[in-house]
């Protein structure tokens, strides 16, 4: 699933290209990923601008130029592409926005979902969400002061959206792994030190993921030599049974709560 560096890199892109144009044609071809009847769909967004792109934890928000906002979350599977009915991707497409001779195609959402709400659902919708990681406001105090009562582990509540917003299962585990701490240690037996070190690790790992692109494999459009630039960067995540570069120990697979956790155990450590 897509997570803050992907989504993050997908606002900065499209941001560049669709920001004030007019929205000349939408094509719905699975009314089931949005939330009102198809023809209300396309009345509301013809003829509208996008004037702000927004990310919230892993959505895209669109601003409209009339208030309304169209909410995205791609889920498993989600992908965008922004190109020309001639270089459209050779994949179903569920929903299409054209900007004159330019058109994004939602693709993949099965399971996801383009929703069109108001400024007021817009905030009751994300109103349970924690803070954005990256946030000028997210400094190491005020992170260790969220953290610190927490219990469980870090896989769990760093990937829980309601503590921190934006984090899944990738990152949480290269975090994990920048800290030389296991995704399986409680919260509640770090110290002080181990909570400013995870705060570090969080930082550098989402900058440094989201700077290079994300880990999304197709890019988003014709010249797009950023998208995806990160699957590189993973260490850990799905490298199981790869040699750790900075131990030489054997990347292993575990589980915790449901959720498949990659680590090093020869130099991430229990607590």
């Amino acid at each position: 699933m897509p997570e803050l560096p992907e989504m993050e890199n997908y606002k900065i892109q499209l941001s560049q290209h669709i920001l004030d144009k007019k929205i000349t044609k939408v094509v719905v071809n699975r009314p089931k990923s949005i939330n009102t009847s198809v023809e209300q769909f396309e009345a509301e967004l013809q003829d509208r601008h996008v004037i702000f792109v927004e990310r919230r934890a892993k959505h895209l928000i669109f601003h409209l130029d009339n208030g309304r906002r169209l909410v995205l979350h791609l889920m498993l599977g989600g992908l965008l592409y922004l190109g020309s009915d001639e270089d459209r991707l050779d994949r179903t497409t569920q929903i299409e926005i054209s900007f004159g001779d330019k058109v994004l195609f939602f693709i993949g959402l099965r399971l996801g979902y383009l929703h069109l709400l108001t400024a007021k659902e817009i905030d009751e919708k994300f109103g349970h969400l924690g803070p954005e990681p990256l946030h000028s406001k997210m400094t190491e105090s005020k992170f260790i002061e969220l953290i610190s009562s927490r219990k469980g582990s870090i896989k769990t509540t760093l990937t829980n959206q309601d503590v921190i917003a934006g984090i899944g299962n990738c990152y949480v585990d290269e975090i994990a792994y920048e800290a030389k701490l296991r995704p399986s240690v409680k919260i509640q037996n770090l110290n002080e030190q181990d909570l400013r070190e995870l705060y570090h690790a969080m930082r550098k790992v989402l900058i440094t993921a989201t700077q290079a692109g994300g880990y999304m494999e197709s890019p988003l459009m014709q010249g797009d030599t950023l998208t995806g630039g990160s699957n590189d960067l993973c260490v850990v995540y799905d490298e199981e049974g790869s040699v750790c570069p900075r131990c030489g120990d054997t990347i292993v697979k575990g589980e915790i709560n449901g959720k498949k956790m990659f680590y090093s155990p020869g130099c991430q450590h229990e607590k």
